[in-house]
């Protein structure tokens, strides 16, 4: 290197110093200045770290954390490692850094019912969120913000307050194949599988018209079976990469982008043939001919079509609600037979209330007004929420009311940009807030107990589930038919409940039984 050369090399380093040094200055006269200012009006005080997860020398670039999570998911053990964590620093609300990006983990309702509600426009899904559910999803209603979700949401909604909701004749067609699917000589079946293949089944029903049959004892089409397969397998793939940070893009199989087009293409074609009928839809409405035929089924693509020509937003709300009108009810369904099976108690209380039917299928009414029933799907969504975890990231600076200082009861200061997630899992389980025996499953608790923010199975504020009531009445439906074929229950397996978290949360060994007609 010559005598040249070496003035340049320092005039470079000395810019480079000046820039940086121009630049914090700059930012601490207005980002920062603004963000002290936000700090002393509310009183905030740092969040606590936990030792264990400090960037140096313990964690550098997070490299801790990931490790750990990896296998963690892998086991199906990832609930438990995050009840672990908060366990271990004592805190309801705490700090974490995954792989370079900052985290902060809170299971406090307080916050949730400000992020979610009180400064609801402060917060969004977030990038790294979206970005993982696109591929699969599209633009819906669960994958986007802003306007763009509030029209979707605007559009949507009027769908799930018609009384096509409630419509359990074409329900019962399928719970029929349920039925019979199940073998009537207690030999063992896995009810979790039938329970996905029913929910597929009245799922696509609702939403194209046509159902799947996965239950059909003729057996499904190949291109039905594909598509379930290919659903199943596309969101364990986008449930890795939202977990996994900035390593998330890296963990895509080729399989994925298979599975992706399958998904799509199948959609596709119900899309097409609604809007083949759009024209006719719409006239309809035009000429008043808004009331349906008696018998006339309610399809869910009808309505979307006449509402938008665009086959792209079809296709992502018609898969936005898929996801929330099959997994959500399956896994609920999962998770209560597998508790009754092993309660005989509650397996003879549910019967006993069932009894008052004297056989007959059970109306809206009817299913609203079994106490017991409703006391047993609450404490399955506390233990069990279908949706164990979520997140927000704040668009702007702005403030938790609690989670800082040394207690974690200070408010917290939340820069923009930063990432806070929840564990209902493990808030649902917080004895301060359900007793001594919140990790028990006791239905009777709910005579008594009237939750409100630390009770989120549907989320809560203006991004409440809009499907609520659609699942809560497949569920009990379901359960109350099979409780009229079926007098006796047994499990057979004796292995402890284990998570299978995909973007919803099933059993990872099936709900294993045998059951006895009546």
């Amino acid at each position: 290197m010559d005598a040249f050369e070496l003035p340049s090399l320092f005039q470079l380093f000395l810019g480079s110093v000046l820039f940086y040094t121009i630049y914090y200055i700059y930012w601490e006269l207005t980002t920062g200045a603004t963000r002290r200012a936000i700090i002393k009006e509310h009183g905030c005080k740092p969040i606590k770290s936990d030792p264990h997860y400090q960037y140096f020398p313990n964690n550098i670039f997070g490299y801790r954390s990931l490790i750990e999570n990896l296998p963690a998911v892998k086991q199906h053990k990832f609930l438990e490692l995050i009840s672990s964590r908060h366990h271990r620093n004592g805190q309801a609300t705490m700090h974490q850094k995954v792989l370079s990006t900052d985290m902060i983990q809170t299971i406090e309702p307080e916050n949730l019912k400000t992020m979610l509600a009180l400064n609801f426009k402060d917060w969004s899904l977030g990038r790294r969120r979206i970005d993982a559910f696109l591929p699969l999803l599209g633009h819906g209603i669960f994958t986007t913000d802003g306007a763009a979700w509030q029209h979707s949401r605007e559009m949507l909604r009027p769908n799930f307050v018609r009384s096509q909701v409630g419509d359990l004749a074409t329900f019962e067609i399928h719970v029929a194949q349920l039925i019979k699917a199940i073998p009537h000589d207690g030999s063992t079946v896995d009810l979790q599988d039938l329970f996905f293949q029913l929910t597929m089944d009245s799922a696509t029903e609702f939403l194209f018209g046509e159902s799947t049959d996965c239950l059909s004892q003729g057996g499904t089409s190949e291109s039905s079976a594909m598509f379930a397969e290919s659903w199943n397998r596309g969101q364990e793939t986008i449930a890795e990469i939202a977990r996994s940070g900035k390593l998330g893009e890296w963990l895509v199989k080729p399989q994925f982008k298979k599975d992706v087009n399958f998904v799509h293409d199948f959609v596709d074609h119900f899309v097409r043939k609604g809007l083949e009928h759009r024209k006719d839809l719409l006239d309809l409405d035009k000429a008043g001919a808004v009331k349906e035929e008696e018998g006339d089924r309610y399809i869910f693509l009808n309505e979307l079509v006449k509402q938008t020509a665009n086959p792209l937003q079809i296709r992502s709300e018609l898969l936005n609600i898929l996801l929330a009108g099959r997994d959500t009810t399956a896994s609920l369904l999962s998770n209560m037979w597998f508790i009754m099976a092993r309660r005989p108690d509650i397996w003879e209380k549910m019967r006993a209330e069932v009894a008052t039917l004297g056989g007959e299928r059970p109306t809206l009414q009817q299913i609203k007004d079994m106490k017991y029933l409703r006391w047993v799907i609450n404490e399955c969504l506390r233990l069990y929420p279908v949706v164990p975890g979520n997140s927000r990231t704040a668009v702007v600076d702005t403030v938790l009311p609690v989670g800082g200082g040394e207690d974690g009861k200070s408010p917290l200061f939340v820069p923009k940009g930063q990432i806070v997630q929840w564990s209902l899992f493990m808030m649902h389980r917080r004895k301060d807030l359900y007793g001594e025996d919140a990790e028990e499953f006791k239905p009777e608790r709910w005579e008594k107990i009237r939750p409100g923010w630390e009770y989120l199975p549907f989320n809560g504020g203006p991004r409440i589930c809009i499907g609520q009531q659609f699942a809560l009445t497949e569920a009990s439906y379901t359960t109350i038919r099979l409780m009229q074929e079926f007098k006796e229950i047994e499990s057979r397996d004796s292995r402890p409940w284990s998570e299978w978290y995909t973007l919803t949360c099933a059993i990872e060994q099936g709900t294993i039984v045998g059951l006895t007609p009546a």
